[in-house]
């Protein structure tokens, strides 16, 4: 599976940040910190790295992430806790800004292994 390593890296990458940031930081569960890293991190994989990273930039991606990690923070961190929008939009976007500086990096990975789009439905066979 040539994506397993590229989402094990930004899978562990989110969930280190959304524990410190809306678990340490602001006392969200283990669990609901679990369940939007699995959510953010399928989303924006198939979004952010393999859709608009190789029609793009990695600026343009990295502005992207951003958005799609806030959103995702802040609507689902609303769906499954009773934190105030207000305090829950604050930690999204302080947990979004983090994401987004390791984004750039993930997205430099990305570009080097060539694991955009055109590279999704290949089999073995294919190289």
């Amino acid at each position: 599976m040539v994506h397993g390593k590229a989402l094990a890296i930004k899978g562990v990458m989110t969930l280190v940040v959304l524990y410190l940031v809306l678990g340490l930081g602001f006392e969200m569960s283990f669990g609901n910190v679990f369940l939007i890293t699995l959510i953010l991190g399928i989303v924006s994989y198939a979004v952010g790295d393999l859709y608009i990273l190789p029609k793009t930039s990695n600026m343009t991606a990295t502005t992207a992430d951003l958005g799609l990690a806030f959103l995702v923070i802040w609507l689902l961190g609303m769906a499954l806790t009773d934190m105030a929008a207000g305090t829950l939009a604050g930690a999204a976007i302080i947990s979004a800004l983090i994401m987004a500086i390791g984004e750039y990096f993930f997205h430099i990975y990305i570009l080097k292994k060539n694991l955009g789009t055109s590279h999704r439905f290949e089999t073995s066979s294919n190289h």
